[in-house]
């Protein structure tokens, strides 16, 4: 008990209204108290203020406030005191006297702690809350302090302490109470409405008809005997399927799960492992609600009563698994290839060291197989959040993804993370050549944090729930499956980003053009060589958009403002989106592809119209599209096309005047990848000058060079900083790609595409006219690029 509200008199008080006290401490005196002191005058009672000197005779110590340096003599010996001296310590000197034998002391002003001393005894008690009598003479000589002060610092300081611990320890007894409240009235609720254990329904008769509730129980009972029926039923299949038997018998419930051939006949074209034994319960902290058997042998979901997310959740991460060890394992697993400096997978070691996510190989299909590690400027908790938003991951990636969609988002994570999020999504892959269709794919998007700054998002394929009765339509769409593949992300300390990218897929190789089979077989067309270059070239352009300053050439011909160059840049990025929409005949733009007779079989040609979108000029487009093999480097061929000092040699709309350039702006650290705008100049008086937007960008997988024509009016208006958004235009331009042929880089893939308004109606008919006009177009302009690089051979 504190009785330092009982010592505070008015008698302690001086003149200028100050209390006193001896030695900057008030110590009371059993014997003032026996004689008439402050105490006696208090209690009128001689028996309890005899009681309450005994308890002061009793307990010795002191009680203070260390917020304001105040110390306060009365005292009392507590359980965090006996520690050292202190458990033997009492009142020393003077006050072991008796009373009477002591002459008075005159009455001393409190003493006050100045904030170094309070900042010192702070730090030492946090290193030593009980110091002996030498640690506390110590610190008195160096704060300048008697040692009784420093005393009972400590002691008012470790009973302030044991206080907020004990609010504490109340705090969660009062919370702990709480919740045994609320579990209480819950238990409570639940017997006021008692259920039925045999149906779940209602226990109490009177609220339901007692026919009803017979009926309840035999549902129950013969969901029982289903769920039984089932069990017994895989059994018999998995001994048929071990004695030779492959065929299913025919009935109307579907008891039991595809065999070992998914698809009818023993045909193992496409199909997914998947046997009733393989069925175990997930223990997985991601799903742990989730008590329904999942599958560990395959993906399709046949088996009445099995929870679909829980198989999704189970393949999810058994394809984690695996892309973390094909992360950081290298020999023998990866072997160096021999047409290059990069890794290709030895498929005998995986097959040993990899339980296959997926059936047997499609027949028709090949595999392909890459490995890519490189430094990008992003943390991998930004990337996570790119490759897991439908929106902003083909941003990342324009020249790769055609169109993509969310399905279903499974789990959007634990904690409001992306850790253990996982999507079921849909994409279209794409490489710019019509030569090369684009890749449909269903699969499953999974997000893992390893530890802290190293996250990995995987990819795996699972069948369309509409396709997984083996059908022969979904034999024929199944073009693609993609094997575990995904990237393993490491945060650096210069805000870098170490990724490692692994890419495997099986894909029909007899759909390909023979003209890009080297190219797709070495892994640069759809491998993680592209992945890791195309992220890296965006990275660094989005680095400079989001930064202050934007860079362009040394002596600019037009001053622009940064919102101004956000703007063009916004421009640029439309435009060459809707470029490789136009190359590969994405989805995304409903294009009709024509048939035409006297056209090169090489050559595509596709329209389409427009009505509503004030991004494109309004009637009947049309798109054309080829791609041929040129005798010299990728560099070589992206420098040539770039150069507007020689656009004339090859731009038959240019009317053969030259080009100036009037802006540039800078992408990235290679001052190639860039936006230009170019103007032409009039030949003569008929001809009118123009605008013509421009990007080019290339790294170690390819390069691409888009232009479009823009109207003078509009462009003036995005280069004040205007919306973007309702420009009109129509990009034409190139795709580069090495041949993959060897080590050495002696030729070229070319992709030349045009985009053309035929005309300015949408009602009106497409004739043939147009179509070889367009045709000739392309021709003549591959024909000028060869002479003018001299590869005409």
């Amino acid at each position: 008990m504190n009785f330092s509200g009982f010592l505070h008199h008015d008698d302690d008080k001086s003149p200028g209204g100050e209390t006193v006290g001896g030695g900057g401490n008030h110590f009371f005196s059993p014997a003032a108290a026996m004689s008439g002191g402050p105490l006696q005058s208090i209690f009128p009672s001689s028996r309890l203020s005899l009681g309450l000197q005994t308890n002061v005779e009793n307990n010795g110590g002191g009680v203070g406030r260390t917020g304001e340096g105040y110390e306060v003599s009365l005292t009392r010996r507590s359980p965090e005191s006996k520690s050292g001296s202190d458990n033997v310590e009492t009142l020393s000197g003077e006050d072991d006297l008796d009373a009477s034998d002591r002459p008075l002391k005159k009455k001393k002003r409190y003493h006050r702690h100045t904030p170094q001393q309070i900042q010192e005894l702070e730090s030492v008690f946090k290193e030593c809350p009980h110091p002996d009598e030498k640690q506390r003479l110590d610190l008195s000589r160096r704060l300048n302090l008697d040692s009784r002060q420093v005393k009972f610092w400590f002691q008012n300081r470790r009973t302030q302490m044991k206080t907020q611990i004990e609010r504490h320890e109340n705090s969660l007894l009062r919370q702990e109470n709480d919740k045994l409240r609320a579990e209480n009235m819950s238990v409570r609720e639940a017997m006021r409405n008692p259920m039925c254990g045999h149906c779940g329904g209602s226990a109490v008769l009177g609220e339901i008809s007692l026919e009803e509730h017979h009926l309840r129980i035999e549902n129950s009972r013969l969901k029982d005997e289903l769920d039984r029926l089932c069990a017994l039923a895989g059994k018999f299949i998995n001994r048929s399927d071990d004695a030779g038997s492959h065929h299913l018998p025919n009935s109307t419930l579907k008891l039991g799960v595809g065999s070992k051939y998914a698809y009818d006949g023993g045909n193992a074209g496409g199909g997914y492992t998947l046997v009733p034994h393989g069925f175990e319960i997930s223990s997985s902290p991601f799903f742990s609600g989730l008590d329904a058997p999942v599958n560990r042998t395959g993906t399709d979901v046949v088996a009445g009563g099995v929870d679909e997310k829980s198989l999704y959740l189970d393949l999810a991460l058994s394809a984690m698994d695996e892309l973390v060890k094909m992360a950081q394992t290298s020999e023998p697993l990866w072997i160096q290839s021999s047409k290059g400096k990069r890794e290709m997978l030895n498929r005998e070691e995986y097959n040993k060291s990899f339980r296959p996510c997926l059936g047997p190989k499609p027949d028709g299909f090949v595999s392909e197989a890459s490995k890519e590690v490189g430094m990008v400027i992003i943390n991998s908790f930004a990337l996570v959040e790119t490759l897991m938003d439908s929106e902003r991951w083909p941003e990342m990636f324009p020249t790769m993804i055609a169109r993509n969609s969310t399905t279903e988002i499974i789990s959007s994570g634990l904690g409001g993370t992306r850790n253990g999020a996982l999507h079921l999504m849909q994409a279209e892959l794409q490489l710019l050549s019509p030569l090369v269709p684009v890749r449909q794919v269903t699969f499953l998007r999974f997000c893992k944090q390893h530890a802290e700054g190293v996250w990995a998002v995987v990819d795996v394929s699972v069948d369309r729930i509409s396709d997984r009765g083996g059908s022969a339509s979904a034999r024929s769409s199944l073009s693609c499956r993609r094997l575990p593949s995904g990237c393993l992300v490491h945060d650096m300390p210069n805000g870098y980003s170490k990724v490692t990218w692994i890419d495997h897929s099986e894909y029909e190789e007899t759909n390909i053009h023979h003209l890009y089979r080297p190219l797709v077989s070495s892994g640069l067309a759809f491998g993680s060589k592209r992945w890791i270059c195309a992220l890296q070239r965006q990275c660094e352009s989005l680095a400079i958009l989001m930064s202050s300053t934007i860079y362009n050439r040394n002596k600019p011909t037009l001053a622009i403002s940064s919102i101004g160059k956000k703007s063009i840049l916004k421009l640029a990025q439309r435009m060459t989106e809707n470029f490789c929409r136009g190359v590969c005949a994405s989805s995304s733009q409903k294009w009709s592809k024509l048939d035409v007779g006297n056209i090169d079989e090489d050559v595509r040609i596709m329209t389409r119209k427009n009505v509503d979108d004030s991004g494109e000029p309004p009637g009947i487009l049309l798109s054309a599209a080829t791609s041929v093999w040129v005798p010299t480097t990728p560099r070589r061929l992206f420098d040539f096309l770039r150069d507007e000092l020689l656009r004339s040699e090859w731009d038959i709309l240019s009317n053969g005047g030259p080009m100036q350039e009037i802006a540039n702006i800078f992408k990235g650290q290679d001052h190639s990848n860039s936006v230009s705008l170019l103007r032409s100049t009039a030949m003569n008086a008929s001809q009118s000058s123009m605008l013509i937007l421009q990007e080019t960008s290339i790294d170690a997988s390819g390069a691409i060079v888009v232009y479009a024509p823009v109207d003078n009016p509009a462009m003036n208006a995005v280069i004040n900083g205007g919306d973007s958004a309702y420009v009109a235009l129509l990009p034409s331009g190139f795709a580069i790609l090495p041949d993959g042929q060897g080590t050495e880089e002696t030729g070229s893939l070319l992709t030349v595409a045009f985009q053309i308004l035929v005309n300015s109606l949408p009602t009106a008919k497409l004739n043939v006219e147009s179509i070889e006009t367009v045709s000739n177009l392309i021709s003549c302009t591959v024909q000028k690029i060869r002479a003018a690089l001299r590869c005409d051979k």
